[in-house]
């Protein structure tokens, strides 16, 4: 198969990138009217500038919407200039000219990976950046006062140290009944408790108010301390209280592979919402390969009227995919399977149903 580039290469990859950026312009324009509507009331009654609604907020959040849906823009741009290529008999032209469907697909498979690694690279550096801006305006203009509170948190924030906290408020960055135990050759050395640790972000540490230290010993008696305020540094911020799948939203690729060993290092439950976010990262990409392919399968031939129902079969699978995608992250909080298996499972099923589609398209 002669593989170098050929002047219908460039024809149906311009078609292809056109057509899809075309159709990101296009819907991109009325998501963001949608969003003003519902967000408008939040923006004049708190005052937020304009040129921080334009300049921080949209144009941060276009790239996060941008690749949410970048599957089903590449179907539906797919679909739509493929079944316009087939209506006016240019496929069945380029077949008879003793082009084989294989090659055909090379320009298609060659668009589709063009995409794939732009959208690989906005998961894995720009939108994390654009998300931070993103969740910083709506904590400023959006979502005021939100009080947040967790209970019950035990961790391991270095091999042989344990912390416990019975409660943690974030309006005023206080954990109550703190807990900091050190354990080495499985016996316990020594035992922080206090009874409220606040924390101080300009020395990046804890007040730890109405303080006991017990450190054990190997005699008769163990040597106490106590005290109204102990200033400590430990490897614990405020930060570490309160990931979820917003804040992880927030981390470049390196950022998020450092607190998924951090996290397990600290038997935390919240890890989920890391290892789900780095393995959407690498899989959502993938599909726009897997999706042109199911595209071109279903659009290719010529039929009467087939444009309307090839759309409207594309969308429908192109959603399908998106909801599987969102809906395998169950498995993930419930136990069933891990993160790398479960947002893997879609990529897989749709490869099965594109291979399938593929082998049937040339007859």
């Amino acid at each position: 198969m002669d593989l170098r580039p050929k002047i219908l290469d460039w024809y149906i990859s311009r078609k292809f990138i056109f057509t899809f950026f075309i159709a990101l312009i296009l819907i991109i324009g009325i998501v963001i009217i949608f969003d003003i509507s519902e967000k408008i009331d939040d923006f004049v009654e708190n005052e937020a500038p304009l040129n921080e609604i334009v300049f921080t907020y949209y144009l941060n959040f276009v790239p996060k919407f941008i690749n949410m849906f970048s599957p089903l823009f590449v179907f539906i741009t797919v679909i739509f200039f493929t079944s316009r290529l087939a209506a006016n008999s240019e496929i069945i032209a380029i077949l008879s000219g003793g082009i084989s469907y294989h090659r055909m697909m090379v320009p298609y498979l060659a668009s589709a990976t063009l995409i794939a690694l732009l959208s690989l690279g906005l998961n894995l550096y720009v939108i994390p950046r654009s998300n931070l801006k993103v969740v910083q305006f709506e904590a400023k203009y959006v979502k005021l006062h939100n009080d947040y509170k967790r209970s019950n948190i035990h961790y391991q924030i270095a091999p042989g140290e344990f912390v416990y906290v019975n409660s943690y408020r974030s309006w005023s960055n206080t954990a109550e009944k703190i807990t900091l135990e050190t354990i080495r050759d499985n016996k316990l050395v020594s035992k922080l408790s206090a009874e409220l640790a606040v924390w101080d972000s300009t020395y990046g540490g804890w007040h730890m108010k109405d303080y006991t230290i017990r450190e054990y010993t190997n005699g008769l008696q163990d040597r106490v301390k106590t005290g109204e305020q102990l200033d400590t540094i430990i490897p614990l911020t405020v930060t570490d209280f309160y990931r979820n799948e917003k804040t992880v939203e927030t981390l470049t690729i390196k950022q998020l592979n450092e607190l998924i060993d951090t996290q397990n290092l600290r038997g935390d439950a919240n890890v989920i919402y890391a290892q789900i976010e780095k393995h959407t990262r690498y899989a959502l990409p993938f599909s726009a390969l897997i999706l042109t392919i199911i595209g071109v399968a279903l659009s290719s031939r010529k039929k009467r009227g087939a444009t309307g129902w090839n759309i409207g079969i594309g969308i429908a699978l192109a959603f399908s995919y998106i909801l599987f995608l969102r809906f395998s992250q169950m498995f993930v909080f419930t136990g069933t399977l891990s993160p790398g298996i479960a947002l893997w499972i879609p990529n897989l099923l749709y490869s099965i149903i594109a291979a399938f589609l593929y082998r049937m398209a040339p007859k």
